[in-house]
């Protein structure tokens, strides 16, 4: 008997590092890493006039779309690492249908605000796909950034779970992240 694959879920406000970790944590257990930005980028790379906005239309449609993927690699029993910055109730909506399909393992990652307002402007700055999220800019008070940052609601789930600071580095370091996701249940 097979034991199902792990979901790990990287959750966090924006600018938070889930995306670096998640896709680092992937490297370093051998799955794949669904970032839900990266999707809305591929979208948006389809839509050149797209401009974006708090509940726009493409992260409307992304959300369907990261949950589909997640399912279809989860019932391909599949350990996938799912990066997003959702709320606790879109995280909760998202993976109720898929609970049963996996193990999970929440990611917490957590970050100062004045560094993630660093980070997000650096991004925008540095990465053109960036145009496809709402970063603080020149066109965008980065008070708002870091307003909108305040009212993030963490995942709450009953799953084992591990907060990592992405200040500089990680802390916990990889290795003990890498550890966590694969401790026997």
């Amino acid at each position: 008997m097979t034991s199902p694959p792990t979901l790990i879920i990287i959750s966090g406000p924006s600018a938070a590092g889930k995306t670096t970790l998640a896709h680092r944590l992937a490297e370093s257990i051998g799955c794949p890493a669904i970032c839900r930005d990266e999707i809305k980028e591929g979208m948006v790379h389809a839509s050149s006039d797209f401009v974006p906005s708090p509940g726009d239309e493409l992260t409307e449609r992304t959300f369907p779309v990261f949950f589909d993927v997640l399912g279809l690699l989860l019932r391909a029993g599949v350990t996938t690492v799912a990066d997003a910055a959702f709320q606790n109730p879109a995280w909760r909506a998202g993976l109720e249908p898929l609970l049963g399909l996996a193990q999970l393992r929440i990611v917490q990652c957590c970050v100062p605000a004045d560094v993630a307002l660093n980070r997000a402007l650096r991004r925008r700055e540095s990465n053109p796909v960036r145009r496809a999220h709402v970063d603080p800019g020149p066109d965008r008070d980065p008070q708002d950034f870091v307003r909108l940052r305040a009212t993030f609601e963490r995942l709450s789930l009953e799953a084992p779970a591990l907060e990592v600071d992405t200040t500089d580095g990680y802390r916990p370091g990889l290795d003990a992240i890498v550890d966590f996701v694969n401790r026997a249940h």
